[in-house]
C-alpha cells in the first residue's frame, strides 16, 4: 500500500520527533574513525537544524558502543532508542576514499545494529512521529524488516515516511528496495541508485528526470528525490521535476554528504512554506559543505552562516 503524502507541519507537531531507523556504526577511513550510518548522520544533521530526532538503532556493550554513545550525548543527541546488545559488538565499516573523494565501503556483518529492537521507548514517541526516515541498509536481516514493519504501522498517517536507498553491495537487493518503497511518501536515492532501480545501469547523465518518472510511476511515491553528486539534485513532485545545479567545492570526503542533504530537505518540508526550488537548493548546500569537509558531521557554522 502506497503511503499519502503529508499535511503540512501543524501546531502541535512541534515537540514530535523524527525516528531514524537504521544502523549506527563506526566510518574507518584513512584519515580516521568518524561515527556513522545514514540514519545516525541524518538524526545528527536534524537535531543541529533545530528538528527533535530520535536514532533507532543498537550498539554492542564495547569501546565503539561507548564511544558513540559519548558522540551522541556531545551532539545533544537522544540515546533512548538505541538499544545496547551484550552478544554482539558495535557495527563498523572500513571505507577506501578514491582519487575523487568517493568512498567504497566493506560493512562488518553479524554487528549490533542487525538486530535492532522497538522498545517501548521507541514505540511511544512512534505514536506521535512526524517523521520516520528508513534505510536500505539495515533490511538485509529479517529481524530489522520486522522491526521496521511495526514502526511503520506505529507512526500516524499524516507522517512522513522517507526512505533513504544505500546500494551497498553486497547487501542491495533490489527486490527488497522496491516492496520498502512502496511504503514510503518520499524516495531518496542517488543517480547510480535510480538508474540500477530503472533498469538502466551505466546510461549517460541527465536522465535523472526520466528515472525520477519511472519510480514514481513504478511504486506510487508521491515525492522522488535523486541526487548526483557535483552536478547537483533534483526532485520530482506531482508531475513536476525540479532541478538544483551543484556548485563546486574542494572535495575531501563524500562521506554522509547524501545524509546531510537529505536532513536539509526534511527540515524544510517539517517546517513548510518553502518552494521544491527552494527545498532542494538548501539541501545542495549543505551536502557540498559536508563534503567540503571530513567525516559525516563536521564540525563549524554550517553553510547558512558561511555562504
Amino acid at each position: 500500500m502506497t503511503a499519502a503524502a503529508p499535511a503540512r507541519l501543524r501546531p502541535e507537531w512541534t515537540s514530535a520527533p523524527v525516528l531514524c531507523f537504521g544502523e549506527i556504526l563506526w566510518d574507518l577511513l584513512p584519515h580516521g574513525a568518524f561515527p556513522g550510518g545514514a540514519p545516525f548522520n541524518v538524526a545528527s544533521h536534524l537535531q543541529r537544524l533545530g528538528i527533535p530526532a530520535v536514532p533507532v538503532s543498537a550498539v554492542g556493550r564495547d569501546a565503539w558502543g561507548e564511544r558513540i554513545l559519548a558522540v551522541m550525548a556531545e551532539r545533544g543527541v537522544t540515546d533512548a532508542g538505541v538499544a545496547r546488545l551484550d552478544d554482539a559488538p558495535t557495527g563498523t565499516v572500513t571505507a577506501e576514499l578514491t582519487s575523487r573523494g568517493d568512498a567504497r565501503y566493506t560493512i562488518v556483518e553479524n554487528v549490533a545494529w542487525d538486530r535492532i529492537p522497538v522498545s517501548e521507548a521507541v514505540a511511544a514517541p512512534a505514536a506521535a512521529s512526524r517523521a520516520l526516515v528508513y534505510g536500505s541498509l539495515a533490511l538485509r536481516s529479517a529481524a530489522n524488516r520486522d522491526a521496521l514493519g511495526r514502526l511503520l504501522e506505529a507512526v500516524p498517517t499524516y507522517a512522513w515516511r522517507v526512505f533513504d536507498v544505500n546500494l551497498r553491495a553486497p547487501f542491495d537487493d533490489l527486490t527488497l528496495v522496491r516492496e520498502y518503497a512502496r511504503h514510503a511518501n518520499l524516495l531518496k536515492l542517488n543517480a547510480e541508485e535510480a538508474a540500477r532501480l530503472a533498469g538502466e545501469p551505466g546510461r549517460d547523465v541527465g536522465v535523472e528526470e526520466e528515472h525520477a518518472r519511472r519510480l514514481a510511476a513504478e511504486t506510487g511515491v508521491g515525492w522522488v528525490c535523486i541526487t548526483s553528486g557535483d552536478r547537483g539534485a533534483g526532485v520530482l513532485r506531482g508531475g513536476r521535476w525540479t532541478w538544483e545545479p551543484g556548485r563546486r567545492v574542494d572535495v575531501v570526503d563524500t562521506v554522509g554528504a547524501g545524509d546531510a542533504f537529505l536532513a536539509q530537505l526534511l527540515a524544510g518540508l517539517l517546517a513548510g512554506g518553502r518552494s521544491e526550488a527552494q527545498l532542494v537548493a538548501d539541501a545542495c548546500r549543505r551536502g557540498e559543505w559536508v563534503a567540503s569537509r571530513a567525516g559525516a558531521c563536521p564540525d563549524g557554522p554550517g553553510p547558512e552562516r558561511e555562504s
